[in-house]
């Protein structure tokens, strides 16, 4: 059997390959940034195909620093960012546009238009979403509407749609020369267009959106064998999992029991609960979503609270305003403070995501006097993504009916020892960060990958792979945290209806 298996994870921000031997260990890894495009206010744009070249060239990196040959992969993995939106031609593989990001806020019009009729949950009992910018469905009406043919071509099943793994397993896998157009349950699920409970697409959300059925790829699992890739660096290793990057996460932290949840800390931040074998439909603005499908089993749910500003605040201060030089730095900065001295930042950049879901909402700083510092800047930026943290994990313990005994903590910030004791203390609840941690995501793809090919046995196989690094336990006295918590939701109030 090959000794090793591999992950393609497609970011925001950069693309890496990562291979990993069994036990979880990273062998080899290659990363590369792309360029962040904003063409106008609140849009956010990608290259797809630099972002293919990218992960062709990271793919190649990574095999040659360790000598890997194709022989040498189990099989491949891929974790994306969700919802960015893809339109290509199939017979010259080249986007009719720009990919539009998650990020981007373009369609604020038509989430206004579609939920003057119905409300902004009209479609929550079918999708599990709410009306919103972040979804790819308004996307792809954007592109064909605004793009000249678009339309009349998809029709025609000359232009196809894919959120980014799409678009990279078709790549991979042939392209032109018949690569295969398939997505998985879990990205399917972020385009507002897949009915939950069938896991297909939605006859009556296609024609209220008006997307031709014969643009979208096949719904698949999670994991399975969805084709053999076609680079020369690991042509005929099996592309065999795909899971959107915080499912990925999920997967990573082997959180399969309901009620187990995990905290992505990146350029967002998304939190997600385990709730089993059927979708819990949210009264308290979450997202209902797929966790993962694993071959013929069920399809496993969450819950999902997505906060859009996390690690982005840092690099605003970073790169806006000079703050601080590295994003590291912000820990040390806030560390020459003792508390925030009443300042609140809140991060609502391009509106509130949940529990909220104002796109009117803009960002605000609250609370400054004369006694402000950076360092008390610095603190109220790391405090603000933990206190959209208890807010989102409040609505879920609400909509589950499950009480959270822990917070397992992934992603880029958790080496932020200051966030995460502040994370503690303000959940009242023990904080974990795996010694796994800087590559989760990349990690639950590669495992959904080694499940379809027998790499890996079974769950259990898995979690026996889990281990903690480190715990924060609550230190906080309760009239702090209510005295500062009560202060937070005041600064929110103030980011409300700041636009028309």
């Amino acid at each position: 059997m090959s000794s090793y298996i591999a992950a393609i994870d497609q970011g925001t921000t950069s693309t890496r390959f990562i291979v990993f031997d069994k036990s979880g260990r990273i062998v080899s890894t290659a990363q590369a940034e792309h360029e962040q495009i904003y063409p106008r206010a609140g849009w956010v744009e990608h290259d797809a195909e630099e972002i293919w070249r990218r992960t062709q060239e990271v793919i190649a990196e990574a095999m040659r620093l360790r000598g890997f040959r194709p022989q040498d992969l189990a099989a491949i993995g891929i974790t994306n960012q969700r919802e960015t939106t893809v339109v290509w031609n199939r017979n010259t593989g080249e986007p009719v546009s720009n990919a539009i990001v998650w990020q981007d806020t373009r369609v604020e019009d038509a989430v206004g238009e579609f939920s003057r009729d119905g409300g902004q949950d009209r479609f929550r009992e079918k999708t599990g979403l709410p009306l919103a910018t972040y979804f790819s469905g308004l996307k792809i009406r954007w592109i064909l509407n605004h793009v000249p043919g678009a339309r009349e071509q998809a029709k025609a099943g000359e232009v196809i749609f894919g959120t980014i793994d799409t678009f990279l397993v078709w790549k991979l896998t042939g392209g032109v020369n018949g690569g295969a157009h398939v997505s998985d349950v879990t990205n399917a699920s972020r385009t507002q267009l897949m009915n939950l409970r069938t896991l297909d697409w939605d006859a009556d959300m296609l024609e209220a959106f008006g997307i031709p059925r014969q643009m979208l790829p096949r719904i698949c699992s999670s994991s399975e064998v969805y084709g053999s890739a076609q680079l020369d660096s690991i042509k005929g290793v099996a592309i065999a999992g795909i899971l959107g990057d915080q499912q990925a996460a999920i997967v990573g932290q082997t959180c399969f029991q309901p009620g187990e949840a995990k905290n992505t800390y990146g350029t967002g931040c998304f939190l997600l609960m385990n709730t089993g074998s059927d979708p819990v439909i949210s009264n308290s603005g979450l997202l209902t979503t797929v966790a993962y499908k694993i071959g013929s089993n069920p399809a496993q749910y969450a819950l999902e609270g997505s906060i859009a500003i996390a690690g982005a605040l840092v690099q605003w201060l970073r790169d806006n305003f000079g703050l601080i030089q590295k994003s590291s730095d912000i820990e040390t900065l806030a560390r020459t403070v003792d508390d925030n001295g009443g300042v609140y930042i809140v991060p609502a950049f391009s509106g509130l995501y949940a529990p909220y879901w104002k796109a009117n909402a803009r960002g605000v700083i609250a609370g400054l006097t004369r006694y402000a510092t950076k360092g008390h800047l610095a603190r109220a930026a790391l405090e603000a993504t933990a206190f959209q943290t208890r807010e989102v994990v409040e609505a879920m313990e609400k909509d589950a009916h499950i009480k959270l005994e822990v917070l397992r903590a992934d992603g880029g910030m958790v080496e932020n020892n200051l966030l995460m004791q502040f994370q503690s203390d303000i959940l009242n609840l023990p904080v974990v960060r795996p010694v796994s941690r800087a590559a989760t995501t990349a990690l639950g793809s590669a495992y959904a990958a080694g499940l379809a090919v027998g790499y890996f046995e079974d769950l259990h196989d898995l979690r026996s792979n889990w281990a903690a690094d480190h715990t924060w336990i609550p230190q906080m006295s309760p009239q702090q945290r209510d005295d500062i918590y009560r202060l937070w939701k005041r600064a929110v109030a103030k980011s409300f209806d700041w636009t028309d």
